[in-house]
């Protein structure tokens, strides 16, 4: 099993950038594991949010394998406790399925993106930029493999 973070657009806020980078180290201890950036679109002005979003859409598309599990970091997905993520991840770990949880633009996901996705988790009903919440999953991601591993990083 294999895990890509894609996003769109890179992580601005360096001081961000730095956390992402080190719980991202961390998380190749357990799992293969990167993030993939797809740039974000130029000259959007003249598109509506709609248009905006079937671009991000099809570039998301592209970046996913056919075989790739596509889950979506969406604010109507599933929210979980700590444990309940390990969990999840160590039921997606067990299907060996690679894994792509994908962080899309500001404007959400286009209808293609949505078909193609199997399944939805959100973070939090409270809303966070799309670059704080880089952070916020890798931690959590971070977290679920040390629930997993039975380490002493997450107390109960």
């Amino acid at each position: 099993m294999k895990i890509t973070l894609l996003v769109v657009g890179k992580t601005t806020d360096q001081h961000l950038q730095t956390l992402i980078s080190d719980y991202v180290a961390r998380l190749g201890h357990y799992v293969p594991f990167q993030v993939q950036v797809i740039p974000e679109l130029k000259n959007v002005k003249a598109l509506s949010q709609e248009q905006q979003k079937n671009l991000e859409g099809e570039l998301i598309l592209k970046a996913v394998g056919p075989a790739t599990e596509l889950i979506l970091l969406d604010e109507h997905g599933t929210e979980f406790r700590s444990i309940a993520f390990a969990d999840y991840i160590a039921k997606k770990m067990a299907a060996r399925r690679d894994v792509c949880l994908v962080i899309g633009g500001p404007f959400g996901f286009s209808n293609s993106v949505y078909q193609r996705a199997e399944g939805k988790i959100s973070l939090s009903q409270m809303t966070f930029s799309h670059q704080m919440i880089r952070l916020l999953l890798v931690e959590q991601l971070y977290r679920a493999f040390t629930i997993i591993r039975g380490e002493k990083y997450h107390h109960e």
